[in-house]
């Protein structure tokens, strides 16, 4: 039996990163998969993932970490995939479970839609994203997640500490599962 995959989303701002990366840490055996990463090894012909003409690289970068997860977790690692990974990419990870596939948890951390825009303004490095409009456009799209809302966290007031406690917790109650999708 694989190990488990959890994917920790959310809009830019929500903390997904450094709660993946502190996630990671506390089991034994473990994968922090940054999608940003999967995304930055594209060396030619990169459009950037939040516009409209990227959906076919989207998808294809999606199948890659998709693999790659599924890889790890079969190799004993609980694999955290942390990046923007919204409803409309769930398939990917929903057609390859099966009998023998790891366990699919899916968290998603959302603050308020100021609070994701402060704080992803507030990032640096030459990678961060922070123009507005992408990371509103982003947000709205997890506003509403129709019958996966169960699966949102708050973390509009939370500390990196208490966002951390609320996904262990999330993740060992069981109730964030996914079901398998049907194979494509």
């Amino acid at each position: 039996m694989s190990a488990d995959i959890l994917i920790l989303t959310g809009p830019p701002g929500s903390g997904k990163s450094r709660t993946a990366r502190a996630l990671a840490s506390t089991y034994p055996r473990s994968v922090h998969l940054h999608t940003d990463d999967f995304w930055h090894v594209i060396v030619s012909g990169a459009i950037p993932p939040y516009r409209p003409e990227s959906e076919d690289q989207n998808h294809t970068v999606m199948r890659v970490i998709q693999r790659a997860a599924a890889a790890y977790a079969a190799g004993g690692f609980v694999t955290v995939v942390d990046g923007v990974v919204g409803p409309w990419m769930l398939d990917h990870f929903r057609r390859a479970a099966g009998e023998d596939a790891a366990r699919l948890h899916y968290v998603v951390l959302r603050p308020s839609r100021e609070e994701a825009l402060r704080r992803a303004q507030h990032r640096t490095g030459p990678d961060a994203l922070v123009d507005e409009e992408p990371i509103l456009s982003l947000w709205d799209q997890f506003s509403d997640l129709g019958r996966l809302e169960r699966h949102v966290i708050d973390s509009t007031h939370q500390e990196p500490a208490e966002t951390l406690r609320c996904v262990q917790e999330a993740v060992a109650s069981n109730a964030f599962v996914l079901e398998a999708g049907p194979r494509g």
